[in-house]
């Protein structure tokens, strides 16, 4: 279905355009507000998965040319996705190996609030490029090295899947855990409120960007050795190696593009999305279901109506507190018949229970002139924090 596009009203610079077949009322209010910033470039997106969140609502994609706005991208800087496809017929695998295979993954990673007790020093990689204040260095030094390969808790995951052919597929879901929400309390606090800027021109804002850089960096690397933690035990399981490379997308993040012409001629435009991938024309990405519902591989469209970005998954429907009040384990249990996952854990799982997300097919369908999907990716087994 189309967008649909919401004027201005009184007070608001630029216009509201929303993929949402239903945009809730807090979320709306959330677009407004930034829509009245000074800062903001030719309009405001709202994705399909649009929802209420802290500060600015989840699903939101805007432009600046010489501002960044901490409060916009929240802490989970550079959380994301990654997928990897393996040598394996999933179909092959019965029940019994699924719940072997998923102990093991949950043995091996930690989850939740779980953190490394010990762990070597950051890749050079990420240890050598200077942060903003010496106290964001000692958090590098201290703490990012315990967070670096553990998934987190709340929305992230690491499932299985097998696509249509039966190939089995790893997907993993997590950010920059600690690391990121250092860098964003500390922006946060110069910014002085949640949707002030801080101009690129000036230190503070040159400051943020470098410390975004090493969040979206942590980010990226704490996937890859979930990834490459979880093909350790896969290996160790069941003899299955990956084949190919993994695909893998940031959700929370600002980045650099050119402007279009009409918008800012000759410039660069610094896009921000929070809770959206970027999806220029022919990118390959991903965009993830419940714990019970498919998950897809889609290709961008490059549609300049949304700053060439998509939605970065379902979007909740209910609240965490809503999804405990309405829907009971035993109900969840039903839904997650055919997905191996941790039984004694129901009642915490309640929260992430498809019922309380939107229909990936509405999402798809909202969005089809953002993304064309490539793969579809059916969930075996779900790992949670």
């Amino acid at each position: 279905m189309p967008p649909r596009t919401l004027p201005p009203r009184e007070g608001e610079r630029v216009p509201i355009v929303v993929w949402a077949r239903t945009l809730p009322r807090q979320a709306e209010a959330q677009l407004r507000a930034l829509a009245a910033q000074p800062y903001v470039v030719g309009q405001v997106a709202a994705m399909a998965d649009a929802h209420l969140a802290s500060g600015v609502a989840v699903g939101t994609v805007f432009a600046t040319t010489r501002a960044v706005v901490p409060g916009a991208l929240g802490g989970d800087l550079g959380c994301g996705m990654s997928a990897w496809p393996f040598d394996c017929h999933a179909p092959a695998l019965d029940r019994r190996q699924l719940e072997r295979l998923l102990a093991a993954l949950a043995r091996a990673i930690p989850v939740g609030d779980a953190i490394h007790a010990r762990a070597p020093p950051l890749p050079q990689a990420l240890a050598a490029p200077p942060l903003s204040t010496r106290r964001l260095d000692h958090m590098r030094e201290a703490v990012a090295p315990r967070h670096l390969g553990t998934l987190g808790g709340g929305n992230h995951f690491l499932e299985l899947d097998r696509d249509g052919g039966g190939r089995l597929w790893l997907l993993v879901h997590s950010g920059s855990r600690g690391a990121g929400g250092a860098v964003f309390a500390h922006h946060a606090r110069a910014a002085g409120s949640p949707l002030a800027g801080l101009s690129t021109e000036e230190p503070a804002g040159q400051a943020y960007l470098g410390d975004h850089a090493f969040a979206l960096a942590f980010a990226r690397e704490n996937r890859r050795a979930l990834c490459a933690a979880a093909a350790a035990v896969i290996a160790d399981e069941i003899g299955a190696l990956p084949d190919g490379e993994p695909i893998d997308v940031h959700h929370n993040f600002v980045e650099a593009v050119a402007a279009p012409t009409e918008e800012a001629p000759g410039r660069t435009l610094l896009v921000h999305r929070k809770g959206a991938i970027a999806a220029p024309r022919g990118r390959l990405s991903l965009l993830p279901g419940s714990m019970a519902t498919a998950s897809y591989l889609v290709r961008g469209l490059g549609a300049a109506s949304s700053l060439s970005s998509a939605a970065h998954g379902c979007g909740r429907v209910l609240s965490r507190s809503q999804a405990r009040r309405a829907i009971r384990p035993v109900e969840l249990e039903r839904t997650m018949r055919r997905v191996v996952h941790d039984q004694r854990r129901l009642r915490q799982l309640v929260e992430e229970a498809p019922a309380a997300y939107r229909d990936i097919a509405e999402v798809l369908e909202d969005q089809a002139d953002l993304v064309e999907p490539v793969l579809r990716l059916e969930p075996i087994a779900v790992l949670k924090g």
